[in-house]
């Protein structure tokens, strides 16, 4: 017998997964949504309640090095992926893919250890690998010294995460990783990312070629575009393979971002990440392979003078997508929640039906989040 609403909510308009709609009812019982349905079509005698502003599922963010004052790669264990996720939250993120950057082996083993641990625990969403099979040239903050060719233990990591049906994003660079390699790994079920690369475009395309299906921080730590060299920059943009991109108005200019959205071959392949490191929801400081890193105007840098992640969330991300990019809030909203969801193959995250409410937002006319619908409606009483 299926569930009927107990209560139609109409907000101004819903970001149904795939178009920003007006005119919509969301059905709720409870603490979850149930269907979507046009207002026109209600009965007569349903209850109804007004929600101001724009409603969506919670972000997800693909690339989460820390939040919460927690750093993967300084602690692998359940709790600070636990800690992760919840800082997130806070901001209006219910699903992040927890990233262990280059580091020595035993970091990676264990942050695969407290992944399989913590899997189908709220909010994560998996594992993303971020090297050590990357280019020393464009490695970024990424500690030179553990860079390395790619090997058999990374795979072994790889199929364990696979075996228990988590999701696995790989990035790695074509200097490290050959198509063969690609190959095999795609063959676990588990997604490749090109990133922190010098490569030119023709390398890239033999990795895609290979099966990779992504990039890794579009524009940051690749070979830029050039009039006759497109490098890992222009292959990527113009290439039918996911992208993320950071969008804080320091990782990458405004508008370099919205041409790059403008460019791209095939829509909806554009995915907003973070790349947030533990000062989200967490202190000005932090450590990263025994040098301190610390929150500047915005930015953090390590001791070179490299950006050592970022000091963002998805939720300002947003935001400034639409009221400085100039993108679409439809656009915006794919970005942020429908397109990272197709990457993960989790179509169930990127609708606002067969929710819990605190999975949904309530986003005001500056598209900031307002609340959580769940939030809402326990606060604000009808």
């Amino acid at each position: 017998m299926t569930t009927a609403p107990d209560l139609w909510l109409l907000p101004d308009a819903v970001f149904d997964g795939t178009r920003l709609r007006t005119r919509l009812a969301l059905g709720v019982t409870g603490q979850r949504s149930l269907e979507l349905a046009k207002a026109a079509d209600l009965p007569a005698d349903a209850r109804t309640r007004h929600v101001p502003g724009t409603l969506t599922p919670g972000f997800l963010d693909l690339q989460v090095n820390g939040g919460g004052d927690a750093l993967l790669n300084n602690d692998q264990t359940p709790a600070a992926l636990h800690t992760m996720a919840a800082a997130h939250r806070r901001f209006g993120t219910v699903g992040i893919l927890p990233t262990v950057i280059t580091d020595a082996p035993e970091v990676l083993s264990r942050a695969v250890d407290a992944a399989l641990a913590t899997k189908g625990a709220q909010g994560l969403l998996g594992l993303h690998i971020e090297g050590p099979h990357l280019s020393v040239a464009r490695r970024g903050t990424h500690a030179a010294e553990w860079v390395r060719p790619f090997e058999a233990a990374t795979l072994t990591h790889i199929r364990r995460l696979r075996a228990e049906g988590l999701f696995v994003k790989i990035t790695v660079a074509p200097e490290s990783v050959t198509p063969a390699h690609v190959t095999e790994i795609v063959a676990t079920g588990a997604v490749v990312s090109i990133g922190h690369s010098d490569a030119t475009a023709e390398e890239v395309r033999t990795l895609l070629a290979g099966g990779a299906t992504s990039f890794t921080h579009l524009f940051n730590a690749m070979s830029p575009m050039l009039n006759r060299a497109p490098g890992v920059t222009g292959a990527c943009i113009n290439s039918k393979a996911y992208a993320g991109i950071i969008c804080d108005g320091i990782h990458v200019a405004d508008e370099m971002v919205g041409l790059a959205i403008r460019a791209r071959p095939v829509p909806g392949r554009m995915f907003l990440v973070s790349d947030a490191m533990s000062t989200v929801g967490g202190s000005d400081h932090f450590r990263l392979y025994g040098q301190d890193v610390w929150l500047k105007n915005g930015r953090l840098e390590n001791a070179e003078g490299s950006l050592a992640g970022a000091h963002v969330t998805m939720a300002e991300g947003v935001q400034r997508l639409i009221t400085v990019v100039g993108a679409s809030p439809e656009t915006a909203l794919d970005m942020a929640t429908a397109a990272p969801a197709r990457l993960i193959d989790r179509p169930d995250l990127a609708s606002p039906e067969n929710r819990d409410l605190a999975d949904l937002l309530c986003l005001d006319a500056n598209w900031s989040v307002a609340s959580t619908l769940a939030r809402l409606l326990e606060t604000q009483p009808a």
